[in-house]
């Protein structure tokens, strides 16, 4: 029997094959005589004429069909002519003919055909639940952007690398986000254990640590679908499939020309244009797709948000403006603070003139951006053609560029100490000693920031080729991803002490003025710099196999086998010109020159029963292995098992298990050479004294390896045949993840104290060789003075395979689709996930901490909602976000963070029908409908705070855009 190829539908779904045993496909026209007839005979007819497999949602034909086709024809123009009227339409995914609705409705359905989560042909991910974004789904959302829309997904969080979160944290690697992209966080375990593809390949990654990929550089226009794989699969694609995979599936069999306008405004303060525009056309032996997109958004000024304040006393929180400001406070010899007056220039100011007591509060704040200035063109292209009977080349080529800037706090100010030599000094007590300047530099120098660019390439091109029943696949692929990063008004501090020191006017700072009082030439010569260079590359390779292994009462067993190579690389270059006479340029030290991974991999489904709709229904079972070799940090094999069972008509049960892995980021891989020691006196319960001087490790281990994580998934999903158009899935879910990279350093002086949780990371009895070779070490510092023999104990502070973290939770989906006659139809849907636990361990010997709920980790639960209706040429629909309240455990006492719930709504008509398939569509969407603002949390970041959370919640209020698509 044919092979049903790369396709499966939902696990709520069944498909019909259409497909017969002996028939040979062909090309050339053939004489055609299928009368008008029930839509699954007539396809049933033309794979018999032309040996072409067919596949198509059993749902889609019910109540079809077909036109008559009579004549000698092609078989592809036969198959248009049968599908005439119908409304669907062929896709080819791979070799293999997939059916859809020509104009698919904007109802958020999941009517699509999976392909990621298995390397087999026609059997979808056996075990592993899935969730479909198709193209309507993504148009009927509002949303502008592949990143604006994933935040709404109720399995992701929105903390780690994302625009919003630049300057306000390290976790989850935020802090490598220098050109403020955009990745993916499923579960909350980090964007680098969330695999993404790009049409099931792996792209270039960005950051400074290549710890993500930034979706925010994929055009929207060129997107066909979003796979959202919830489950580990490692056994299948290798490295970072830890809590599950996201596929970008593009438009490649798009036919036709589509232009998309959409333009947008929040209150007037925050704007977005997207223009974006795709052709594609199609003929017997090939096709091609051009895609392309300009987008453009300003930027969101702290200012224009009243709870993106250091001053949250409104909210009923403290007030944490920073005593830095201009006009600035003067602290005299004696401690006593004196503010500088308002509304002079500091060149004439005398004692008198000073305010006694407190301090000028600065709100570093209001120099700030919420959100960067952004700028986006991409290009993407497509083309495949037969060259032969068996054999097809194809190729796929993204380019993006992508500028930004923001105002950012890159390294800030300090107080300075003037001497009476500088020509503004004034003493405020009189004793011509020096005193300290609290003075912001921003508003002569400006505000600090950062601008650059993103610029990357992706390729994959290859051939396929049909070998009777079995398909084989031999690909490469190169990407890049350059980003420039260059700070804007950054003081240079050497220069700035000597010209505080300066004797003369015109070589001294004035630091005692009202706003902008210096020299606009004598602040240029103060001028400092910082210019980040960071480039991924990436070459991969692979040959597949995959067809029938053998048939079986219940049906075919089927595999899949390959081999992979890749080879990966980063680089990193960083010039500072802020403390030195002349610029320094530096790498990381010990970062790695490349990696190299070649992999091995099989698959296999098997079925183990078929009773074709009686029970016990169907089971089918799947395995897969996949072995990886590291040129860096050793070798790795993973395993994973599905099962599926069909019970009944309507119902599914399934599980999965399996254990997957991330291998460390490059800048994980620097072993000794970022290394320091340190002689450390550190509180000691069972010391005499009360302490124990011991000697700290720090940096990252040479021995670092993979993290490594098992997972399990449980689900059931429900079509209940009393309620057409109803569909339910449930899904448990369990990661087990251990050998996490970390340190405890942290918590460095309760290693002692505390010994029941850091006893694993002390070492009570050293040997004497090892403290001497410590000692002798370049790396050295004896900041005590002590000698070898000093040493009691070495304590581990380094990076290394450390921490465990348990994930469980469930995840739900409830959908509704109604038909109004022939007039329209309604639909109904509402999904999220519910976390019971994420209990996250430093040590093997430390206890579980639950951090579900709290500030920083991700909600219990999250919902994500929509209801609409479309009759004739009108559409409307709503939609609905929460996000559950929480716990902020970083202020003392804790406090407790509201719920935010949203609203979106969403207006569409087909204003002109044009002939054909040519027309106009008009939506005006409004994307948090009652700009509800983001709940209040005292959120504090390592250079400033402000008065919500940027993980949980968006800061750009409503935002009304109008979208015209045009179809021609």
């Amino acid at each position: 029997m044919k092979p049903v190829f790369m396709a499966a539908l939902l696990a709520t779904g069944s498909c019909l094959a259409l497909s017969v045993p002996t028939a040979k496909a062909q090309t050339a026209e053939t004489e055609f005589n299928i009368p008008a007839q029930r839509l699954a005979d007539a396809l049933r007819a033309y794979s018999e004429a032309t040996g072409r497999d067919v596949i198509a949602a059993s749902q889609l034909l019910e109540g079809r069909r077909s036109s008559a086709v009579r004549g000698r024809l092609s078989p592809d123009a036969a198959l248009t002519r049968l599908l005439a009227g119908t409304g669907l339409v062929a896709e080819r995914v791979d070799s293999t003919l997939v059916l859809r609705v020509k104009s698919a409705p904007a109802d958020d359905t999941d009517a699509a055909i999976i392909v990621t989560g298995t390397r087999i042909r026609g059997t979808g991910p056996i075990g592993s639940p899935v969730t479909v974004i198709d193209r309507a789904a993504l148009d009927q959302s509002g949303r502008a952007t592949i990143t604006d829309f994933l935040q709404t997904i109720p399995q992701n969080f929105s903390g780690g690398p994302a625009e919003a979160n630049v300057g306000t944290s390290a976790r989850g690697y935020a802090n490598t986000n220098l050109a403020y992209g955009s990745g993916i966080n499923l579960r909350g375990l980090g964007s680098g254990s969330t695999l993404t593809l790009f049409d099931g390949a792996r792209p270039a990654l960005g950051g400074g640590s290549g710890a993500f990929t930034d979706l925010s550089l994929v055009p929207s226009a060129a997107i066909e679908s979003i796979e959202i794989l919830t489950d580990g699969a490692s056994a299948v694609y290798g490295s970072d499939a830890v809590a599950g995979v996201v596929n970008i599936r593009f438009r490649n069999r798009f036919e036709g020309a589509e232009t998309r306008l959409r333009a947008g405004t929040a209150d007037g303060d925050f704007g977005e244009v997207q223009l974006g525009q795709i052709f594609g056309t199609g003929w017997s032996t090939g096709h091609l797709v051009v895609a392309g997109e300009y987008y453009r958004r300003g930027n969101l000024p702290s200012a224009a948000r009243s709870f993106a304040s250091e001053d949250l006393r409104p909210f009923g929180g403290p007030d944490l403006r920073s005593n830095i400001s201009n006009p600035g406070t003067i602290v005299a010899a004696d401690g006593r603070p004196y503010r500088l007056p308002i509304g002079q220039d500091g060149t004439a100011l005398t004692a008198d003139q000073l305010i006694p007591g407190g301090f000028n509060r600065g709100d570093a704040r209001r120099h700030i951006d919420l959100l960067p200035r952004q700028e986006r063109g991409g290009l993407y292209i497509s083309a495949e053609q037969r060259i032969a009977e068996p054999v097809t080349l194809f190729a796929r080529l993204l380019y993006s560029e992508r500028h930004f800037a923001a105002r950012q706090r890159v390294f800030g100010a300090s107080p300075l100490t003037v001497g009476p030599s500088n020509p503004y000094y004034v003493d405020p007590i009189g004793t011509g000693e020096p005193i300290r300047v609290y003075y912001d530099p921003t508003a002569d120098f400006g505000p600090e920031g950062v601008e650059g660019s993103v610029r990357a390439f992706n390729s994959a091109f290859g051939a396929r080729a049909t070998l009777g029943d079995w398909s084989l696949e031999l690909s490469g692929g190169f990407g890049q991803q350059r980003e420039r990063s260059d700070g804007v008004n950054i003081v240079h501090r050497l220069r700035l002490l000597r010209s505080v020191a300066a004797t003369t006017p015109a070589e001294a700072i004035n630091l005692f003025g009202d706003g902008a009082v210096n020299d606009p030439a004598l602040i240029d010569s103060l001028r400092g710099g910082l210019q980040r260079r960071v480039r991924y590359q990436n070459w991969t390779g692979a040959l597949r196999a995959d067809g029938p292994l053998l048939a079986l009462p219940a049906g075919e067993v089927k595999i899949a086998l390959g081999a992979e190579y890749r080879r990966d690389q980063l680089r990193y270059a960083q010039t500072i010109d802020r403390s030195t006479e002349a610029p320094r340029t530096s790498g990381i030290p010990g970062l790695p020159d490349h990696r190299t991974v070649r992999a091995l991999y099989g698959e296999l489904v098997v079925p183990i029963f078929n009773a074709e709709g009686r029970f016990p229904g169907s089971l089918t079972v799947s395995g897969a292995a996949r072995y990886e070799d590291y040129s860096d940090v050793g070798d790795t094999a993973n395993p994973k098992v599905g099962i599926e069972w069909k019970p009944l008509h309507g119902l599914t049960l399934r599980a999965s298990y399996g254990r997957s892995f991330r291998a460390p980021f490059f800048d994980e891989l620097v072993g000794t050479a970022n290394a320091f020691y340190e002689t450390i006196a550190l509180p000691d319960p069972q010391s005499p004294s009360g302490e124990t001087v011991v000697l700290g490790l720090f940096g990252f281990r040479p021995d670092l390896g993979p993290e490594k994580a098992e997972t399990w998934t449980a689900g059931v999903d429900l079509e209940p045949t009393f309620l057409p158009g109803a569909r339910a899935s449930l899904s448990w879910f369990k990661i087990g993840y251990r050998d996490r990279i970390a340190t405890a350093s942290f918590d460095l002086f309760n290693f002692l104290v505390r010994r029941d949780i850091y006893g694993g990371l002390v070492d009570d009895n050293p040997d004497p060789a090892v403290v001497a070779a410590y000692f002798a070490n370049p790396s050295f510092a004896n900041s005590l003075g002590v000698t070898p023999a000093d040493i009691g104990a070495i304590v581990e502070g380094r990076t290394l395979n450390l921490s465990k973290s348990k994930v469980e939770g469930i995840d739900f989906d409830l959908r509704y689709r109604h038909q109004l006659g022939d007039a329209g139809h309604l639909w109904v849907s509402l999904g999220g996930t519910r976390l019971l636990t994420i209990d996250n361990q430093i040590t093997d010997a430390a206890p579980a901490v639950n951090v579900v709920g709290t500030l920083g980790n991700p909600v219990k639960l999250r919902l994500r909602g929509r209801a609409g209706v479309a009759v004739g040429a009108l559409d409307a629909s709503i939609g609905l976000q929460h996000v559950a309240g929480y716990d902020n455990l970083t202020v003392t006492p804790a406090q407790k963070v509201k719920s935010w719930t949203t609203f979106d709504l969403q207006f569409g008509t087909r204003i002109a029908q044009l002939g054909g398939d040519r027309s106009l569509r008009l939506a005006l969407s409004i994307n948090n409908l009652f700009d509800k603002a983001p709940p209040y949390v005292e959120f504090r970041t390592p250079t400033s705070a402000f008065g919500y959370d940027p993980e949980q919640a968006s800061a750009i209020g409503r935002l009304t855009a109008l979208q015209a698509l045009v179809s021609w």
